[in-house]
């Protein structure tokens, strides 16, 4: 299984301190499944600035890390970019850093609202070349009162990325509820854990895979096990709904 968001690099944001809890977060990401994840640094959110080579030195030294402590599991380069006004401006300076370096950019908004000038920069992202995807809007106050603005954003291009831990209700009933909806209105098109730490923001993603299986089928799970393949292949993802579920649609089976 691969998990394309994790803050699994030590030491530079809120996720893992030292490098005996990036090894913790790694055993517990295979306890779960998975055996490629992708370090998805927070960048320029008022807290913390990651940029790309400081980035790529990182995974380097931590996938030697890994190699040394006989852990299978592979990291890939990623950063987790807040909105701002500067983001074209940093992608042809060649600081922003695509997932695994391909067309795929994670743009992260603020927790309560949207930026005003959203709608254009992520059609600028795409102008220049990449595929934004949004992560957590499920975990955005204003998506969450107002979510035809997300559908705006997907049917504009966009992609989105809803984290494993609100799948299974671990950010409360609204959020679950809010996850659902974007699954079965085909508003999503991945699960990543979003892992911060092997406690409070651990990987869940076997659980958010049995819920998905268990509340929508198994088209879906395969769908979004696939996606995330596809991305660190810098292949074009699934947009649309599984085809088992359209042909049940189509057939008229629910």
């Amino acid at each position: 299984m691969i998990d394309i968001h994790s803050h699994i690099l030590p030491g530079v944001d809120d996720g893992a301190k030292t490098e005996s809890d990036s090894i913790a977060m790694a055993k517990a990401a295979m306890d779960d499944g998975i055996d490629t994840i992708i370090a998805t640094p927070h960048h320029r959110n008022g807290q913390f600035e990651n940029d790309r080579q400081m980035i790529q030195t990182n995974v380097s030294i931590l996938n030697d890390l890994f190699a040394k402590e006989d852990i299978p599991l592979t990291v890939l380069a990623g950063q987790e970019v807040r909105m701002n006004g500067d983001m074209i401006e940093d992608i042809r300076n060649g600081e922003l850093l695509a997932l695994n370096d391909t067309k795929y950019l994670f743009v992260e908004f603020p927790s309560d609202h949207v930026p005003r000038y959203a709608n254009q920069l992520l059609f600028d992202i795409q102008v220049e070349g990449f595929i934004p995807v949004i992560v957590h809007p499920e975990r955005n106050r204003e998506l969450l009162e107002h979510p035809s603005r997300l559908y705006d954003f997907v049917r504009k291009g966009a992609l989105t990325q809803v984290t494993a831990g609100s799948v299974v209700g671990k950010f409360g009933k609204s959020i679950q509820k809010y996850s659902d909806q974007l699954i079965e209105a085909n508003q999503t098109h991945f699960i990543a854990s979003d892992a911060h730490n092997t406690t409070t923001r651990g990987f869940v993603m076997k659980d958010a895979f049995e819920h998905v299986k268990h509340n929508h089928g198994n088209d879906y799970v395969a769908m979004f096990m696939e996606n995330s393949q596809l991305l660190v292949a810098n292949m074009n993802v699934n947009r649309m709904e599984p085809e088992g579920i359209r042909k049940k649609k189509f057939l008229g089976l629910f």
